[in-house]
């Protein structure tokens, strides 16, 4: 028997609007549902998590999940929070995106499952790409009004006096396009439900109205709410740009971090919507942070979980190590094992100067390298001195006056990191 799956979004906060019966519909026995993802890049950044986290939950409560990718949709663009057209992608990178998310979804669902419940990844180019203009406006448009695809919210937005642009045909029939999506799983697969966030409500409940019009039948609607912070600023977002679940465009350092530097309030809401630890154990959790919330307790355990879950553990266990080398007691081993887009992260904003390799090759003094050719430290009678206080360090070990920088003592091949006193770092970086 399937476990009640709408029941446990509503204690983890991951259900904004279900449409009547919905509950039932899904009690009566295993159902199928499905989630759209926009394949505009060849990996998903944590916005797209919720809708993963749906689909994984509906998959556990014993129901078929399908992932649909929008190879036709990513052709036009949603207009739904959006202000302008997006870029239109060609069928070779709609492929390659399609393969690199499918890589990623199956750490969450389980696409190889004997059970009837093996997740399933479908993508609308494959229906659509054949469908005349002609055809789709005589078979499916006939049926739904202007009048009703313009109460729409994000129509009424982007039509409205405050936009600055206004809305392409092309755009105005997406909604049409993610309908006709619906009706088709509908009848080729069985999919009786849709989910997405609630700013999909007016695109999904169009399908539910194509399928009873046009199939004859009964769409479900659910959605979760748009993850907010409590600062008011943008999810999944720094000022770096987003945060991915590919390691290559953001390391599984920093992806730690994102979630280790979120506020206490925002990790209680976190660690029920991103993780699948039990209810019991996450009130046990958040008891435990209210008493000493300065060990940031919830935040380590959301990072730790979340981290896992995407890269893997040795990537989280690097991730910790990292963390712990601006202000914990790292060796200069720690620091070369550190590739070379992670040192970049932790030394970011950190100073540098670039110096040749052949300065290395006889061995670079340290008054050189503390003043004369970095400008780190102001001048050389300073650089004398911090090296008579025993505070400078490179690579995180002391060192003396006498001390020469060699190629060695390089990082990657590439960097050297001084160090005076716990806090002032600077990189030198040979080209």
């Amino acid at each position: 028997m399937a476990s009640n799956f709408v029941e446990e979004l509503k204690w983890r906060g991951m259900l904004h609007d279900a449409m009547p019966g919905t509950e039932e519909h899904l009690l009566s026995g295993m159902q199928s549902a499905y989630v759209g993802i926009d394949p505009t890049a060849d990996s998903l950044h944590i916005g797209h998590l919720v809708g993963v986290m749906m689909l994984r939950h509906f998959q556990l409560a014993g129901h078929k999940p399908y992932a649909l990718i929008g190879g036709a949709t990513g052709m036009i663009g949603d207009p739904s929070g959006k202000s302008a057209e997006r870029n239109l992608l060609d069928e070779a990178t709609l492929r390659h995106n399609q393969e690199a998310l499918k890589e990623q979804l199956s750490r969450f669902l389980d696409f190889d499952s004997t059970t009837d419940n093996g997740a399933v990844l479908v993508n609308n180019y494959d229906w659509m790409k054949d469908f005349s203009f002609l055809d789709f406006i005589r078979d499916v448009g006939k049926h739904i009004t202007v009048n009703y695809m313009m109460a729409k919210d994000s129509v009424k937005k982007r039509l409205s006096a405050e936009a600055k642009e206004g809305m392409s045909f092309t755009e105005f029939t997406y909604q049409m396009v993610q309908g006709y999506d619906f009706l088709h799983l509908y009848k080729n697969h069985n999919c009786t439900l849709q989910m997405g966030g609630s700013d999909q409500w007016g695109n999904i409940t169009t399908g539910t109205e194509l399928i009873r019009r046009i199939g004859n039948g009964k769409g479900y609607a659910l959605t979760c709410p748009l993850i907010t912070k409590a600062d008011g600023t943008k999810f999944g977002k720094t000022e770096s740009g987003n945060i991915w679940l590919d390691s290559e465009r953001t390391s599984p350092y920093r992806f730690y971090q994102y979630w280790l530097n979120t506020s206490d309030e925002d990790a209680e809401k976190y660690i029920k919507i991103f993780t699948f630890i039990t209810k019991s154990e996450i009130e046990g959790l958040i008891a435990t942070h209210q008493e000493a919330p300065h060990l940031r307790s919830l935040q380590m355990r959301l990072a730790e979980e979340i981290t896992t879950m995407v890269h893997s553990k040795d990537d989280l266990e690097n991730a910790q190590k990292a963390s712990t080398i601006l202000f914990g007691k790292s060796t200069s081993e720690d620091l070369k094992k550190l590739d070379e887009k992670t040192f970049l992260d932790v030394f970011e904003g950190v100073p540098q100067a670039e110096i040749a390799l052949s300065e290395l090759e006889n061995g670079l003094d340290m008054i050189g390298a503390l003043a004369d050719k970095t400008g780190f430290l102001g001048s050389n009678s300073e650089a004398r001195r911090e090296l008579r206080q025993n505070s400078i360090s490179v690579n995180k070990e002391k060192v003396k006056a006498d001390y020469m920088i060699t190629a060695s003592d390089l990082i990657n091949e590439k960097f050297v990191l001084l160090q005076r006193g716990k806090k002032n770092y600077f990189v030198l970086v040979v080209v």
